[in-house]
């Protein structure tokens, strides 16, 4: 049975400042045990190198044509502030720092947000290419956390079933990114605070999914569904949130990225074997026999 005990409110509020530092140390945790064990490093070569390519592609279709649309954006900002204030009378000249002050607060907020959706579109593709290595790779995290790992069928069918079952994730992220970002829309409209809750939302969104991203190995070997990784991640908070965040900045980062995914999907299998197996799984998977000891019978 699960251990209920690390379940109750008291426990978790216990936990709580354990997991905000806890969370956000998972990616140098990951630096370190990968420094240690030579062996892992085949598993991580090739997805830099896969992430290298996607990056310039990135860089070249998206980072630096946006940065000059922002740019722009700015520019003809800032000469419509300049002809505004040009109309003030003298005594309200010194209203022009304000419009000042909102045209950096812009620029600000859109090249972070071009940053994060570059750092997201290299995940997503990164992780998809790069899957079977990031899994073997969480496999043997695993095992060298845990003492063994569980795996489950191979064959042609398994195969296909598998392509249709991280589909199925992708296009369910989405959808829930979606969903969430239709309301912090119509949050934003709110007067005050709408357009600071949407901007933090929009953060929470997208660590979010970075945070799925990085948990999916361990989890999507015990297939689960969508809904039990969502809980899974929710529930882990504030560990996972950190880890999250964390991660997202990593990845938001140029060049730090290239080296940023493989690390993070390191650190979300040490998160998992940490954090998540001992509270959900090493009961129900105690008596259940790991990959090594199928292939032996």
């Amino acid at each position: 049975m699960r251990n209920k005990s690390r379940d109750n409110w008291f426990y978790r509020l216990l936990d709580l400042p354990v997991g905000v530092v806890a969370g956000a140390s998972y990616p140098l945790r990951a630096i370190a045990l990968l420094a240690q064990n030579s062996k892992l490093w085949g598993y991580i070569a090739f997805p830099i190198l896969l992430n290298l390519i996607i990056g310039v592609g990135l860089y070249l279709g998206l980072l630096r044509p946006g940065l000059g649309e922002i740019q722009g954006i700015t520019a003809a900002l800032d000469a419509r502030i300049t002809a505004w204030v040009a109309n003030l009378p003298q005594w309200l000249v010194w209203l022009s720092w304000i419009g000042e002050l909102l045209g950096g607060l812009l620029q600000g907020i859109l090249v972070v947000g071009l940053f994060l959706a570059t750092g997201l579109l290299l995940v997503q593709f990164g992780a998809i290419l790069g899957s079977p290595w990031y899994g073997q790779l969480s496999e043997e995290l695993e095992k060298l956390k845990t003492g063994k790992v569980t795996t489950y069928e191979q064959g042609l069918l398994v195969m296909f079933k598998d392509i249709w079952r991280a589909l199925a994730f992708e296009v369910k992220k989405i959808v829930l990114a979606l969903g969430l970002g239709i309301i912090l829309f119509v949050a934003n409209w709110i007067p005050g605070l709408g357009t600071l809750v949407a901007g933090i939302g929009g953060v929470a969104i997208a660590a979010l999914i970075v945070c799925l991203d990085f948990l999916d190995a361990p989890l999507e070997r015990r297939r689960l569904r969508f809904r039990d990784k969502l809980k899974i991640a929710l529930g882990g908070l504030p560990a996972t949130g950190t880890f999250s965040l964390v991660s997202l900045f990593l990845v938001s980062v140029p060049f730090v990225n290239l080296l940023a995914v493989p690390i993070c999907v390191a650190a979300g299998t040490l998160l998992f074997c940490d954090r998540i197996y001992p509270r959900r799984f090493a009961d129900q998977e105690a008596d259940t026999p790991s990959g090594e000891e199928l292939e032996k019978t």
